[in-house]
């Protein structure tokens, strides 16, 4: 096993009320999520040792938990209070944390009303999701060749392990390509999101973003639209259509991995500039964590 490992590490994981030793988390081959896909998790950013918008993430996944008719074992509170207790136990400050909830191996079939439902909470340092070059410059994308489903199709709201694997897919796209995220339209064949982050636009000094009515409502897709109102900027969420980037200026994601990531092209067809919004978002936005290294000044 390779010393980069997820799977071995130092440390402790917060396992089904309890921690445990990293090494010692373990699933066996017959849990029912492997299989089919029955599982639902977070990504919690902390920032000097304080998870940003926990009780947000605790209480969408337990939404999402329910919307795969999975009852999580553990109140929103209880979850948030796990995820500081692993955080402490780690002895990490800055870092990201995984919650995650899945079905066991009691029963193997479609049906799985039987199984348990485990929960599961490991953290780790991490950088950046994108470099801080790419965030000063801005991240190039691809059209990805999958499309986000109607919500009669999946449970799209919810944060569900099966509805991101076109996500991977997507990505590896885009890296094979010398690119770094690719953005997905939806089954009508309107903009929606990158493959784990929202999309903005700036469209004559108004920020235009897609409807999230098939894909997350991100946590800090919700925070960016607030800075951006106290900053007297108009936001205007609604269906947009590919051609319409065309018109766009300026182009951003957010997200609890991308913060907030200026785009400066999507491969081969639109270009956009980093400019006075991406940089007066990220400045807020950085603020707001806590970040001493303020990077968007420099860009």
């Amino acid at each position: 096993m390779s010393a980069s490992s997820f799977a071995d590490r130092d440390g402790y994981i917060w396992m089904d009320g309890e921690l445990v030793p990293h090494r010692t988390a373990k699933c066996h081959v017959f849990t029912h999520a492997l299989h089919y896909g029955s599982s639902v998790f977070e990504g919690i950013r902390a920032y000097g040792g304080k998870p940003f918008k926990l009780k947000e993430h605790c209480e969408r996944l337990v939404y999402s938990g329910q919307a795969l008719d999975m009852k999580i074992p553990y109140t929103s509170e209880q979850l948030a209070g796990a995820a500081l207790e692993t955080l402490r136990a780690n002895n990490i400050s800055d870092g990201y944390i995984r919650p995650v909830a899945w079905r066991g191996s009691e029963e193997m079939g479609v049906n799985a009303q039987k199984a348990t439902i485990h929960v599961g909470m490991g953290c780790w340092v991490w950088p950046q999701y994108f470099s801080l070059e790419s965030r000063l410059k801005g991240i190039r994308l691809i059209m990805a060749k999958w499309r986000r489903p109607s919500p009669e199709c999946a449970p799209v709201h919810a944060k569900a392990a099966g509805l991101y694997i076109i996500c991977t897919l997507s990505k590896h796209d885009a890296e094979r390509v010398g690119c770094d995220d690719a953005l997905f339209l939806d089954w009508r064949g309107y903009i929606s999101e990158a493959t784990g982050a929202n999309v903005f636009f700036v469209i004559n000094g108004e920020i235009h973003t897609p409807k999230p009515d098939c894909f997350l409502d991100g946590i800090t897709r919700r925070t960016v639209i607030d800075l951006a109102k106290k900053r007297g900027f108009k936001v205007v969420e609604r269906a947009i259509l590919p051609e319409e980037m065309a018109n766009a200026q300026e182009c951003f994601l957010t997200g609890t991995a991308a913060e907030v990531t200026p785009v400066r092209e999507i491969l081969d067809e639109y270009k956009f500039t980093p400019g006075e919004v991406c940089r007066a978002l990220m400045s807020d936005f950085d603020t707001m964590v806590g970040r001493t290294e303020d990077a968007s000044s420099a860009a």
